[in-house]
């Protein structure tokens, strides 16, 4: 079993940001406040369901992975890694910038830059590398949960080597809003969804921190213990 606490590093946009209170009700969740919030009716009319359709981002609170959920390498302490997010966060980057959309990525609906950018795939692979340390490395239950023989042979080898699959090359900035869905469900739900964002008049995004969410035990879902505005 999955040693607990467990922490992720995330981008997750200010608190006082539009895009923050759009994926927080959505959810239903806000993982600042760590309390629910009633769904917009527009969802629950795009699907009676969205409870349910929303359930497995809700335990994660609106974000987007740059270091995946890990429990803590034996003789590492909380306070050791949220030091290590601040020195992290004071080095000097280009901040990357993104034009976010929504999209369906691998069955589930998420927000997504609408093309790639380079800095963002660097901020996330310096993510995975400069975290490593503080990870447990993982137990062959939790490895095979990953599914490694649906996985592609680079996928597997990340796997092993940072023990999360999507990282590197296969990463996908994604923030989530749902579930898997079929495609018949799909479209409606998208377009109630990509109406909801355009009223934001968001047209960039700057991913201009690192937030370091905490899950306490298995039943609980992940809250915001810190956040670091990342060095221009």
């Amino acid at each position: 079993m999955t040693g607990f606490p467990r922490y992720a590093i995330y981008f997750a946009a200010g608190a006082d940001s539009a895009l923050s209170r759009f994926g927080a009700e959505l959810l239903g969740y806000d993982a600042r406040a760590a309390s629910e919030l009633p769904f917009p009716d527009e969802a629950l009319v795009a699907a009676a369901d969205w409870h349910d359709i929303s359930a497995d981002p809700r335990k994660y609170g609106f974000h987007a992975t740059l270091k995946a959920p890990m429990a803590l390498a034996p003789g590492r302490t909380e306070a050791e890694l949220m030091a290590a997010c601040a020195t992290f966060a004071d080095k000097t980057r280009p901040i990357p910038v993104i034009r976010p959309i929504v999209d369906s990525i691998s069955g589930f609906i998420a927000v997504v830059p609408a093309e790639p950018v380079d800095a963002l795939q660097q901020l996330a692979a310096d993510c995975v590398r400069d975290f490593d340390g503080f990870r447990e490395a993982l137990t062959a239950e939790e490895r095979a949960r990953r599914k490694p023989g649906k996985l592609s042979e680079r996928q597997r080898d990340y796997l092993d080597r940072w023990g999360y699959p999507y990282a590197m090359e296969e990463f996908r900035f994604h923030m989530t809003l749902t579930g898997r869905l079929d495609s018949e469900r799909r479209g409606p739900i998208l377009e109630m969804l990509r109406g909801r964002l355009a009223v934001l008049g968001l047209d960039t995004l700057t991913i201009d921190r690192i937030v370091l969410f905490k899950q306490d035990d298995t039943e609980a879902r992940f809250h915001i213990i810190g956040e670091w505005a990342l060095t221009r």
